[in-house]
Formats: structure tokens, C-alpha cells, sequence
């Protein structure tokens, strides 16, 4: 969690609990061995711990017959060992050794990790031999790989953790196998010859060759052994008397692994995306510099993400009331002129409605001018259409007051003689009309008595 690499590995002979130590057994949770309990106190760790940012991954790798398998490969189940894809180990000028086909699956809680652990474990190669019923057949390294940062940062500190489940030593004239289980019980006694051949020569000072590439295990476990690792040996021994002998030479083994003196070193780096990034703001600085200094100026315009950038610089510079406080935009000329234009349009407009970049205004203005000279042109369109109806109208009303003017003309002296009997009748009406009242008023007077004699 720190970040410094661990291993931890069991050795011992046959039957003496290597696997029970490491995995645990499966019918009891006390039962539980080094991998369940570290899965579940890295996890616990890792939700206490909320000051950074943590990823996790697993691998877990099986070596059997000096050939590597992935165990989290998912075509386990269907397919023979034999038609499975080798782990290959590839090393790089760094002399860092990194293995080919070898998947690494994240695990984001305890559940998940101890979910790839089981199927792991169920592909595992066991097989019934004389001194076990449950004999691994292979050496298991099951690596926990941890990440940290903290937010922020461009420090990222990386480290692994192996756990390793050795196959245990077997002596043929004691167990009495033969066929395939010989052939393995072969492999795994030469591996663990070449590793007790590394564990001699790391502990000789004076011991310049390290025959770590001799197998498959021991260069996996290359940091594990004598570098940048601490490392844990557990060595189980068989208590019955007729194994006195293997527990003997284990005794010894670990004996020499205690003189092994490693030293583990704290794995930091840098973020690669943080690097570039980094790199490309001192490059974008040094060609500001070089521009303001050969007086070469910059023709293209600035990004919309660079303006706002200014305006957020600006708006904090003018609400800072420290006197020592500056404004730093880089050599940029053209961002250079950007903030004297801004600035001198917040000072002659003391309230300011919302939060408008200069190029915004000025685009906003040129937007207005367009559709004002759109609405003119509308405008005079309708105007001429107007004006082209009135005038239409107008030679209408023209062409109807000179017929009406032809006709009355034409019509005149008919009015005339119309007018003159019109008159004559009238007279004669009122002559008749005054013979006639003057009779009737006449006869309506009454008769005077003298009149009548």
C-alpha cells in the first residue's frame, strides 16, 4: 500500500501444507489461508483510506512442466492445456521482466478478487500421489497489482505483491511414481534446484552471475530475489520421522534465504498523460518567449477555450484586492492585447449584465447589423410593393374620371331641354293648381244672407 514491492512464498516438501497455508481450505472460513485474509485487509485499507485514488488488479500465473498458463483465462474450461496459450517472458532493456499472454483482471472489492482466486484455483493441476491426495503439480503465483494517486497529482505509485504456492519436493524412490506424475515430480524437483541455486549465489557476496534465467520460476520471481522486493519465505515441514531428512534441507534452505539481503525501493512515477501535457505548456511558454523576443507575431486567432481562460484570469486579477497581485497571460502578444482591450471595456462599463467575451460582443453586434439590414431590405420590398399598387390605383381612378367626364359632357344638352319643359310643366301645374284652390275656396266661404236676396 505504500508502494514498495512483497512476495511471500511457501516451500517445503510434499504433503507438508504449503497450499492449505497459502489458499486455505474451503470448508471452514476459519480455514482461510494468506491470499483470502491479504485480499481482505488491502480492501478494508483501501476504503479507510479516501485521500487517493486506488485501482487494483490480479493475475494469477501456474508453471507446470517449466510452461506458463494463465489461470484467469476463461478457455480453461473448454479447451485441453495443451491447445492453451503459453506464458512467454519478455524482457526489456531494463532487464524488467514482463510476461506475454498473462491477463491482468481488476477487482474493485473483495468479493471480486476472491471470485478470480476460486477459478484460478479450479484450474489448477492436481493430481493423487502416495504422499498427498491433493498434490499440486505446479508452482501458482498469485500477484496483486495496486496503483495509487493522489487527485491532483502527477505521482503515481505502483506495486505488487506475489504470493507463491511452490509445488513441494518430492523424492521418487520414497514416493515410488512413475509415467506422467514422474515426468512432473522431474520438473518440479529441477525448478526447485535452480532456485535453491539462485538463493546460494545471492548469498555468496562476492558472487558477480546470478543464474536466474536457468527456469521459468526463478525469473518470474527475478525481484522477489535479491531486488527491489521484501520478501517472506514460509517453510513448512512435515513432523513424521521418515521425512526428517526433506525437513532437514528445508530447515537449510531457509536458512540461507535469511542471508539474502534485498533492497526494496519505493515505486513512483510519473503520469505519462500529465507528462505530455506538462511538456507541451513548457513548449507552447519557450515559443511565446521566442516570439516576443524576434518581435514575430502570431497571425492565427485566439481558441474559444483560450478567451475564456483569459476572462476567468481577468475577472479574478480585478476582484483580488492584494496590491502585489499580477496578472500573468505568458509572451503572447495576442493575449497580451486581449486583456487590455477587456479590461478597458469592463472600466467603461461599470455594470456588467452577465458574463460576454469580447469576441462574443463584437460576433453578437455583427449578428445585429445582419438582421437589421435584413429587416431593411424586407422593409423596402414591401415599400415598392406599395408603391406599385398605388400607382395601379391611381391610373385606375384617372381612366374612371375621364369617362365620367366624356359622358357628361355628351349629356349636357339633354339635361338642358329636360330641364326647360320640366319647367314649363311646372308652371301650367301651378296655374291649374291656383284656378283650382280658388275654387274650392270659393264654394267653402258661406253664403251671406243680404248676398242671397
Amino acid at each position: 500500500l505504500a508502494g514498495y514491492n512483497g512476495t511471500i512464498f511457501a516451500y517445503g516438501q510434499t504433503g507438508s501444507g504449503k497450499t492449505f497455508t497459502i489458499t486455505g481450505g474451503a470448508e471452514r472460513y476459519s480455514d482461510r489461508g494468506i491470499i483470502p485474509r491479504t485480499l481482505s485487509y488491502i480492501f478494508d485499507q483501501l476504503q479507510k483510506d479516501s485521500s487517493k485514488v486506488y485501482t487494483t488488479h490480479v493475475s494469477y500465473l501456474e508453471i507446470y512442466n517449466e510452461c506458463g498458463y494463465d489461470l484467469l483465462d476463461p478457455r480453461h474450461e473448454a479447451s485441453r492445456m495443451e491447445d492453451l496459450p503459453k506464458v512467454t517472458i519478455m524482457e526489456d532493456s531494463d532487464q524488467n521482466i514482463h510476461l506475454k499472454n498473462l491477463s491482468l483482471q481488476q477487482a474493485t472489492n473483495e468479493e471480486e478478487a476472491l471470485n478470480l482466486l476460486f477459478l484460478g484455483d479450479t484450474n489448477r493441476m492436481i493430481a493423487e500421489t502416495p504422499m498427498n491426495q491433493a498434490s499440486s503439480r505446479s508452482h501458482c503465483i498469485f500477484t496483486i497489482h495496486i496503483s495509487s494517486k493522489e487527485p491532483g497529482s502527477a505521482t503515481i505509485r505502483r506495486s505488487k505483491l506475489h504470493l507463491v504456492d511452490l509445488a513441494g519436493s518430492e523424492r521418487v524412490a520414497k514416493t515410488g511414481i512413475g509415467g506422467h506424475l514422474l515426468t512432473e515430480a522431474k520438473y518440479i524437483n529441477l525448478s526447485l534446484h535452480y532456485l535453491e541455486q539462485v538463493i546460494i549465489a545471492l548469498a555468496e557476496k562476492n558472487r558477480s552471475h546470478i543464474p536466474y534465467r536457468n527456469c521459468m520460476m526463478t525469473s518470474v520471481l527475478r525481484d522477489s530475489l535479491g531486488g527491489n522486493c521484501m520478501t517472506t519465505m514460509i517453510a513448512t515441514l512435515a513432523m513424521d520421522r521418515r521425512n526428517l531428512d526433506e525437513s532437514i534441507s528445508t530447515c537449510r534452505f531457509a536458512q540461507r534465504v535469511a542471508l539474502i539481503k534485498n533492497e526494496a525501493v519505493l515505486n513512483e512515477e510519473i503520469d505519462p498523460r500529465l507528462m505530455i501535457i506538462q511538456l507541451k505548456k513548457e513548449i507552447q511558454d519557450l515559443k511565446d518567449e521566442l516570439a516576443l523576443v524576434t518581435g514575430k507575431q502570431r497571425m492565427s486567432e485566439l481558441s474559444q477555450e483560450e478567451l475564456l481562460q483569459l476572462d476567468e484570469l481577468i475577472e479574478t486579477f480585478l476582484k483580488d484586492n492584494d496590491p502585489d497581485s499580477s496578472l500573468d497571460v505568458g509572451a503572447d502578444m495576442r493575449k497580451i492585447k486581449y486583456c487590455f482591450v477587456r479590461m478597458k471595456q469592463i472600466m467603461n462599463r461599470p455594470v456588467i449584465s452577465g458574463k460576454k467575451l469580447l469576441s462574443q460582443d463584437i460576433s453578437e453586434e455583427k449578428n445585429s447589423n445582419e438582421e437589421a439590414g435584413e429587416e431593411l431590405e424586407k422593409l423596402k420590398g414591401l415599400l415598392q410593393q406599395r408603391d406599385n399598387e398605388i400607382s395601379i390605383l391611381c391610373e385606375d381612378k384617372t381612366r374612371d374620371a375621364l369617362s365620367q367626364l366624356n359622358s357628361t359632357s355628351a349629356g349636357s344638352t339633354v339635361l338642358e331641354q329636360s330641364f326647360s319643359t320640366s319647367t314649363e310643366e311646372s308652371q301650367s301645374r301651378s296655374r291649374c293648381f291656383s284656378l283650382k284652390e280658388a275654387k274650392d275656396f270659393s264654394s267653402s266661404i258661406p253664403r251671406l244672407p243680404f248676398l242671397s236676396r
